[in-house]
This record gives structure tokens, C-alpha cells and sequence, in this order.
């Protein structure tokens, strides 16, 4: 026991094994601060250059920009802490690059159960190249709906309108509605009493609808009337719709059933609303 002792002794005060660990530890600083100042150099140098290409004539859409900026920094940030990783197991004194050599990185990662991750990626691209989304774009995946944040090699960030922030692995998104790529509609049903005043409320809506053009942001083209939708003994239901923007639907429901509220009172006629959007 004794020996024992003075032999952990005897290693801790050897001033070689000191000087190599002191060595180790600055090493692996210098590895971490210098893989941190290239991944930011490339970030950097990444976000020039698409800045430089704005202001070519062929360029891609802000939306899929931004997109593929984020996911060429994931891929920087990815590739440069692997190799900053395989760094730092060479200073402790693994040496993986011949067994990553021998063995195939892709071989390697199946090896340790790495299927979902190789999925992930996959995805991920395939999603990219397909343009099926991007960043800034609202939509819904599986059950989830929101906007987009960030679409990574392994994830996909969501936000929903209450402010919650969705991780979905790429490889288990299965069905995706894309709500900002075509324009929507918003539908307003018009309920007036069955009284005789259909045809005047009618007129005053055509007219109402075709000054509305080039008023609002919102509209693509002025609001069609499309006429009568359902009629019963004490009630009509007149049918509105209107091609807006994406994702302006619904606000400019508001505005259209305000709108023609005003003009229905001026007239003397009374009226309830309902619809949808899409």
C-alpha cells in the first residue's frame, strides 16, 4: 500500500506529466476558439455573398434565401465541430480517423443506430430542394401549424400563433399544407330578411365590391357577388367572395363584412353575417 502511494505520488509531482496535461488543455482551447472563429468567418463569408446576389438580375426568392442560408450555416457549424471533435479525441490520444477511414462514416452511423438521424437529413433536403417550405412561410405539418423559424438538417422549427415553439424531427413529416404560396379567399355570407329588398341590396353590394379595387393591400382583384346561396321563407343568404394575398383572408373578412354592413344600413336593410377562409 505504501509503495502504491508513492508511486501516485511520485506521478503527481512529475513535472513532464504536468507540462503534457498543461499542453493538453491549451490544445484543446486553442481547437474550441479556433473552430468557433471559422464557423464564424463562414457564416460571415456566407451571408456576402447572397447579399452579393441580391443585386444580380437572377436571383432565388427572399423566402427560399433565407432558407438556404440557414441550413448552408447549419452545415457549416455541423462539419466544424466534427472535425473539431476528431481534434480533440487525437489529443487525448484516440485515434478515429483510421477506424472512420476503414469502417466509412455512413457504414459508422448506421452501425450505432443512427437510422432516424440519416433520415432527418434526407428529409431535410428533400424539402429544401423541392421547395416544399421556408423560413417565414405559414404552415402545417402533421398536426402542427405556424410559422416557420428555422429548417435545420435534423429539424424543423414551428410557431404557432400562441407563441409555442415546435421541434419536428424531418423524418416524420408526412403531410404538409403550404398556406403561403397562392393567394387565398375569404367567403362572407350577407343574411338579409326575405322582405323584397333583394334586389336593392343586390345592386348596392355590386357597386360597393367593384369600388373596392385597388382600395386595399390586401385584395388581388375586387370582390365578386356571386348571388343568392340559400333562400328560405324569412330569410336570404347572400354569398361574397374575394381573392386576397396570402394569409390575408382573414383580416380582410373583417373588413369586408364591415364594409358592406355600413352599406346595407345607409339603405335601410338589416343583415347578419358568416363565412370562411381559405
Amino acid at each position: 500500500m505504501s509503495r502504491m502511494y508513492d508511486n501516485v505520488t511520485s506521478e503527481l509531482l512529475d513535472e513532464k506529466i504536468w507540462l503534457l496535461i498543461g499542453e493538453g488543455i491549451i490544445k484543446i482551447f486553442l481547437v474550441l476558439l479556433l473552430s468557433r472563429i471559422i464557423i464564424t468567418i463562414g457564416k460571415t463569408l456566407l451571408n456576402k455573398f447572397f447579399k452579393a446576389r441580391s443585386r444580380t438580375p437572377i436571383r432565388v426568392s427572399e423566402r427560399r434565401e433565407a432558407t438556404l442560408i440557414k441550413l448552408l450555416e447549419n452545415i457549416i457549424t455541423y462539419v466544424i465541430n466534427f472535425i473539431a471533435l476528431m481534434m480533440i479525441l487525437e489529443i487525448f490520444g484516440l485515434h478515429v480517423m483510421p477506424l472512420l477511414a476503414g469502417a466509412g462514416v455512413i457504414g459508422l452511423a448506421i452501425g450505432f443506430g443512427a437510422q432516424s438521424l440519416v433520415k432527418d437529413i434526407i428529409t431535410g433536403f428533400f424539402v429544401i430542394f423541392e421547395d416544399q417550405f421556408s423560413v417565414g412561410d405559414y404552415i402545417k405539418i402533421n398536426t402542427y401549424e405556424g410559422e416557420v423559424i428555422e429548417i435545420g438538417l435534423r429539424t424543423t422549427k414551428i410557431k404557432s400563433d400562441a407563441g409555442e415553439l415546435h421541434f419536428i424531427p424531418n423524418g416524420s413529416i408526412i403531410q404538409v399544407t403550404n398556406y403561403s404560396i397562392l393567394n387565398s379567399k375569404a367567403v362572407v355570407d350577407v343574411t338579409i330578411a326575405n322582405d323584397g329588398s333583394i334586389e336593392r341590396a343586390e345592386r348596392v353590394l355590386i357597386e360597393l365590391l367593384n369600388s373596392m379595387e385597388g382600395k386595399y393591400d390586401a385584395l388581388v382583384k375586387a370582390p365578386e357577388f356571386l348571388g343568392i346561396e340559400t333562400i328560405n321563407p324569412d330569410e336570404v343568404v347572400l354569398r361574397v367572395t374575394a381573392e386576397t394575398k396570402p394569409l390575408q383572408n382573414v383580416e380582410f373578412s373583417r373588413v369586408l363584412r364591415k364594409e358592406i354592413s355600413a352599406a346595407l344600413d345607409l339603405i335601410g336593410i338589416k343583415s347578419t353575417y358568416s363565412g370562411s377562409e381559405s
